[in-house]
């Protein structure tokens, strides 16, 4: 007969004699005490009331603007508003827009390196450059037709500009005159951008225009020798003025207060040229000189007094070459990507032109656009050597998305963007950033 065996005694193992190995019965578990915050009840009205705070929806220009907290928001609020042909004709690139993409990527490509146990209690974002004070270390880039993005366009750009206390370049392809962009912004720091046309009495005139009108920095445009290959604007069949077609009535359907604007206020027209229709590229490649060299360069420098930068460096060699014939600044450029497609990318080249031109023991200032994105951007080029910086693309969305209060909302942006990076890299003025804050990371 089997023993049945009582399922509670376990047999002992053969070293029994242990007490280590005696198997003791499980003890009880401590009663788990739950804070009384954590205790379930029924919710008070008296607590929900507190939470029901709907506020009253916000569609003025404003609240549209107070929400965008970056640039690229600006964009999204910017094609929205404005139809398709003149947002394209901002927002795209020559030929497959590789070059602005790079460019974009560029900035991206970096790894901040932030120091610590700094007093950052106040960021100061003065800089000097060209000889005077900027409130901000950067401008406001030159761009052609900037009434047809907005009504407002150059208007809106100058005034933002001089209430920040940075830096406006008008360009030769505005639709403000060099006076009316000085009136309305009187006590700004105006600059001229100037492509020298074939017609070289024409482009006297510009010049006396500008120094009339109080410009301090004559800024001569080089990339352009032909017109870049924009196929947006083929595809949209990009004219100046914007033709009313079937497809644009269309579109505008979708933007009724871009058309209100634009058909409401004065026609537009190139304020520096004759009245042109046609499209861009035409227009470009009919006034554009492609046999501009440098002896070309030395006439401007002895036919302007004020501070001259060359704009559309691309190379080390042609920094150090413009600055030999005079200029006084460059600006390391590759026309937002607009011209020639895969060229090379300005903050890409930055340190070996920096480096190159202080081994000249040069002055020359060092400007760099293309692909400026956010404040951290910009601080990354003033890291890497730049002394300045222009906006062209974030500027126009701005625009495009709620006029003068747009670019308001821009140099907002850019400049709570660099002040928080430089900060959070323990740095409190622009003079001390250097190229230990950046780290290029390899693709």
């Amino acid at each position: 007969m089997t023993d049945t065996l009582d399922p509670k005694i376990t047999a002992a193992p053969a070293n029994a004699g242990s007490d280590e190995n005696v198997t003791r019965p499980p003890q009880p578990r401590p009663a788990v005490v739950r804070p009384p915050a954590l205790k379930r009840r029924v919710p008070k009205v008296s607590d929900l009331a507190p939470l029901m705070q709907f506020k009253k929806p916000e569609f003025s220009k404003a609240a549209r603007l107070k929400r965008a907290s970056t640039i690229r928001e600006l964009r999204d609020i910017a094609k929205r508003r404005t139809p398709k042909a003149p947002f394209d004709y901002t927002d795209g690139a020559a030929e497959e827009e590789i070059t602005l993409r790079r460019a974009r990527q560029a900035f991206q490509d970096i790894e901040f390196r932030p120091g610590i146990l700094r007093d950052v209690s106040r960021i100061d974002l003065r800089t000097d450059i060209l000889g005077k004070e900027s409130r901000l270390p950067f401008g406001i880039a030159p761009t052609g037709f900037t009434r047809m993005m907005q009504s407002e366009g150059e208007y809106a750009g100058s005034q933002a500009a001089e209430a920040a206390g940075i830096p406006y370049t008008l360009s030769t392809m505005g639709t403000a005159s060099i006076e009316d962009v000085a009136a309305a912004a009187p006590n700004g720091r105006n600059w001229f951008q100037l492509y020298l046309w074939t017609d070289r009495d024409r482009s006297l005139e510009l010049i006396e225009r500008a120094a009339r009108a109080g410009n301090d920095t004559l800024m001569v445009t080089v990339d352009t020798a032909v017109a870049g290959a924009r196929l947006r604007d083929v595809r949209n069949g990009m004219t100046i003025p914007p033709a009313l077609t079937v497809k644009t009535v269309l579109d505008a359907s979708y933007r009724p207060a871009w058309w209100f604007n634009f058909l409401t206020h004065e026609p537009l027209t190139f304020a520096s040229l004759s009245r042109y229709t046609g499209t861009v590229a035409d227009l470009i490649n009919s006034m554009f000189d492609p046999t501009l060299t440098y002896e070309d360069l030395d006439w401007l420098r002895e036919t302007w007094k004020g501070k001259l930068v060359v704009k559309g460096i691309q190379t080390v060699e042609d920094a150090r070459r413009v600055v030999d014939h005079g200029a006084d600044g460059i600006i390391l450029s590759n026309h937002g990507g607009r011209q020639l497609d895969r060229a090379p990318i300005p903050f890409h080249l930055l340190p070996e032109v920096t480096s190159a031109l202080k081994a000249d023991n040069s002055n020359a200032n060092v400007i760099l656009d293309t692909g400026i994105m956010s404040g951290a951007d910009i601080v990354a080029a003033l890291a890497l050597g730049a002394d300045f910086a222009l906006i062209g693309r974030a500027y126009l969305y701005g625009l495009m998305a709620g006029g003068r209060e747009g670019v308001d909302r821009t140099i907002q942006i850019l400049e709570k963007d660099m002040t928080r990076t430089m900060a959070l890299l323990g740095v409190s003025k622009v003079s001390d950033l250097n190229p230990d804050h950046v780290r290029l990371l390899q693709r």
